[in-house]
């Protein structure tokens, strides 16, 4: 049987009270103060509401997420966007909108049509139904910016931005970093008081980009390595991996297959201050527990990692369920 660890300061809250002592304000005061595992909203509430949009952030607010997380892209004129994939066209209506405004690719000896966001403007993007594709009461959602969602989190909960696929950008001749950290300084989510009221924490699966975060901002913000395969896991999860991710990030963000493979990583990386906040815990994908509610709970409680990503913010555990510890690994 796999023991619940003993009661503790979740390393991540350390770490916040740290950069800004007193930031954890409005929404951040259902932290435990003794151990307090954060409840990052994947895409918003993206189990009941297509994700990247106002309405899918707004509802993971009313749950009680802690952090919003919004992936990156950038528009043609340099705005950052809220929006997972490079494209468009699975989650907007841009190939009605803009028929022609594709890139033809070849892709294992077929070519495909792609409608990257980079070749659009915001005004240009501003036109596209990105709702309508999770259910017809979502129609006219529109991808947010990331600055309108700062302002939608303000004072009621952190940002957990991804940069996401950088090394495309740059040679598109944008710095996705440098963007980054420009609006962060406008927003005023680079001094204490602004921090206060809104924490950031920033994630990438590029090292390099960790790097430029830290070279920009030094200390000021926890900076996240996400891990989502096997090799990125012989490469991270080692003990001479951890000590190089210890050099640039604060934490990791494994794929939550890699810590059901390999628990004792979950101790190896806090052993060294790293916080451990895996992905994605979502009630279409729960593997072998009753429910997504359960596996959370398994995690948190019993692996003691120090926050989920989720879908789902409704079901997250914020205490350990009635009757203890599931008996043994689901494994």
């Amino acid at each position: 049987m796999i023991q619940r660890p003993a009661i503790r300061t979740a390393p991540i809250l350390g770490l916040l009270l740290t950069l800004c002592p007193g930031m954890l304000t409005g929404q951040a005061q259902q932290w435990n103060a003794e151990r307090s595992p954060l409840l990052v909203a994947h895409r918003g509430a993206s189990a009941y509401a297509p994700e990247h949009t106002i309405e899918a952030y707004t509802l993971a607010l009313a749950q009680g997420a802690d952090f919003l997380e919004p992936d990156l892209q950038i528009t043609r004129d340099g705005v950052l966007i809220a929006l997972h994939d490079l494209t468009l066209e699975r989650t907007t209506n841009v190939q009605e909108v803009f028929p022609d405004r594709f890139r033809e690719e070849d892709a294992g000896g077929m070519m495909v049509r792609r409608w990257y966001a980079v070749d659009f403007t915001l005004a240009e993007i501003r036109q596209l139904d990105a709702g309508s594709w999770f259910g017809p009461q979502f129609t006219g959602a529109t991808i947010p910016t990331l600055e309108e969602l700062i302002e939608l989190a303000r004072g009621r909960a952190g940002i957990f931005p991804e940069t996401k696929t950088p090394e495309f950008y740059r040679e598109e001749g944008l710095e996705m970093e440098a963007i980054l950290v420009d609006l962060l300084r406008r927003s005023g989510l680079l001094e204490p008081e602004g921090l206060r009221e809104t924490p950031v924490i920033l994630q990438s699966f590029s090292p390099g980009s960790l790097m430029v975060l830290r070279d920009a901002l030094g200390e000021t913000l926890p900076l996240t390595l996400l891990i989502g395969n096997l090799e990125g896991a012989e490469q991270w999860l080692t003990e001479t991996g951890l000590d190089e991710a210890q050099g640039f990030s604060d934490g990791i963000g494994p794929n939550k297959n890699l810590v059901l493979a390999d628990p004792g990583m979950v101790r190896r990386a806090q052993s060294r201050g790293l916080f451990v906040i895996p992905y994605t815990f979502r009630s279409s994908n729960s593997g072998t527990f009753p429910d997504v509610g359960a596996e959370m709970d398994y995690f948190l409680y019993t692996l003691g990692v120090d926050g989920v990503f989720t879908d789902n913010p409704d079901l997250f555990p914020r205490q350990p369920r009635e009757g203890g510890p599931l008996p043994q690994s689901p494994l």
